[in-house]
């Protein structure tokens, strides 16, 4: 507690702005009447999930705790217990919870029809979501098409880029392969995992995998780059290697370069460098390859653009989209196209062959829709891109020095720290440590804050990291309290470790 005080006292020091006192802050786990310690109530949930969850959870051995409501960036879970989810969960709820005009769009939805068959059938609101979403690329992208997560969109994606070849040319076989990256997060079903280049979540499932998609390497400065080596040079060594990967492939049997214009959770947050999409670009023109972008984590205004590429210099052929795009209210994602590929499809078969039963449903398109609104109708993107500097600029403050964090990187309010067991060989730790998942439980525990984890940020299963992803609504207090607690958080995390394990790195 007096560590926290004379943390929080340093922190008006050092930034020279004026916050709010820890009460009125809501920082509840600094409070006495909120000591009850995230261990025991993780395990009073687990103990109530193993005798009577029927949920096949994400891990069966450590059941979730309850969550029982929300209210705008705040969870409060079955007893009482609150944390300040700064991720929005895995960058979804952007626009935080309980968002009036959102609740009224889905409820008056429901009360017209909540569904319709899409082989027969359209409807208003979903021509109005879509429309919203080419609004947004200002001309540059023709159609989109609503489904419910971001591995369907990324399964869409590839059976688009395959059918576009089918489309300008019928008698087309050779074009099925695909060009993606090391260290790189595209979906769970076999077509998404196909195209990731994540080792462990990929490790158990090798066998069923597709054989028609090869990787190159990760536009990844902190890890990428040798020492000397400009921008210009590294962007050309990268644009060389996809160029090789071409002709080691056949070029005339390329479908499509697939990448993420920021990484999200296999690297953590990790940016491209400038120039860097515009060079791939022009190698998949070389060979008349269309270019991918998922831009499911990055992108509906997380970076501080509606669309990540808005800030590349590049237009996609196709874009997958999810996340941020319904904020959580309800499951929803999309793909959407440029006139090149548009006009392919109208003027070939003029249908996509492709279908989901809850493809646009309307309600999800409702909640959409009005998200939609709400970030370009309260200019939320200006909030994005203001608050994401001030959180860059904190965090570098708190954590440059620190000798166990070795990068931290992000766009607008997306942002990724790794660590390092040296600074200076940049070797992670051993997974065994398990820094990430640590950093996590201790946020949990003992700050009130969620943090993203992930690893395998070095080679696909060495390397921790952790993402902030806070909402796009978030005040200036909201970002003080997330810089603070993370670096308390990360402190308190090596400090056991070396309690643990003795000196580091």
């Amino acid at each position: 507690m007096i560590a926290q005080k004379v943390a929080l006292g340093s922190f008006r020091a050092m930034s020279g702005t004026k916050i709010l006192c820890s009460t009125s802050l809501g920082l509840k786990s600094m409070m006495p009447r909120r000591q009850r310690t995230f261990a025991s109530i993780a395990a009073t949930a687990s103990s109530t999930a193993e005798q009577d969850s029927a949920v096949l959870h994400r891990s069966l051995k450590t059941p979730p705790m309850l969550v029982v409501s929300a209210r705008e960036r705040h969870l409060t879970f079955s007893d009482g217990h609150e944390i300040l989810d700064s991720t929005c969960g895995a960058a979804v709820a952007c626009i935080g919870s309980h968002n009036d005009r959102v609740k009224k769009a889905m409820i008056e939805q429901i009360d017209k029809f909540s569904y319709c068959n899409s082989m027969f059938f359209g409807h208003p609101v979903g021509e109005q979501l879509c429309a919203e979403l080419i609004r947004g690329t200002e001309g540059a992208m023709a159609k989109a098409y609503i489904m419910c997560s971001g591995s369907e969109a990324m399964d869409s994606a590839m059976k688009m880029a395959r059918q576009y070849f089918t489309e300008i040319s019928p008698q087309e076989n050779k074009r099925i392969n695909f060009i993606a990256r090391e260290g790189s997060y595209h979906g769970t079903t076999i077509g998404g995992l196909s195209m990731s280049g994540h080792v462990a979540r990929r490790s158990l499932f090798l066998d069923m995998l597709l054989p028609n998609v090869h990787r190159v390497s990760a536009c990844n400065a902190y890890r990428g780059m040798k020492k000397g080596q400009t921008t210009e040079e590294y962007v050309a060594q990268l644009a060389d290697e996809l160029d090789r990967k071409f002709q080691e492939v056949g070029p005339e049997t390329v479908c499509a370069f697939v990448a993420e214009p920021v990484v999200g959770a296999a690297l953590g947050c990790v940016p491209s460098v400038e120039g860097y999409f515009k060079a791939m670009k022009g190698v998949c023109d070389k060979y008349g390859a269309l270019l991918i972008l998922d831009e499911v984590m990055s992108g509906m205004g997380r970076t501080g653009t509606l669309h990540a590429w808005q800030q590349e210099g590049v237009v996609p052929d196709i874009q997958t989209l999810a996340k941020g795009l319904g904020g959580g209210y309800a499951p929803v994602a999309g793909m959407i196209i440029n006139h090149r590929v548009a006009d392919a499809l109208k003027n070939g078969t003029g249908a996509f062959s492709h279908g989901h039963t809850y493809q646009g449903h309307p309600v999800s398109c409702a909640a959409a829709l009005e998200v939609q609104r709400i970030i370009r109708e309260d200019d939320l993107l200006t909030n994005v891109k203001e608050r994401g500097q001030h959180l860059s600029s904190l965090l570098h403050r708190y954590l440059d020095g620190h000798p166990y964090v070795g990068n931290i990187r992000g766009r607008g309010l997306f942002w990724g720290i790794e660590f390092v067991a040296d600074k200076q060989t940049k070797d992670p730790f051993p997974p065994s440590f398990g820094v990430a998942n640590l950093v996590h439980t201790i946020g949990l525990k003992d700050q009130g804050i969620s943090l993203y984890p992930g690893t395998g940020s070095q080679d696909g299963v060495k390397g921790d990291h952790v993402l902030l992803a806070p909402a796009y609504t978030s005040t200036v207090e909201e970002i003080e309290e997330i810089s603070l607690k993370t670096k308390l958080t990360i402190d308190q995390t090596f400090q056991k470790l070396q309690e643990a394990h003795g000196r580091l790195g």
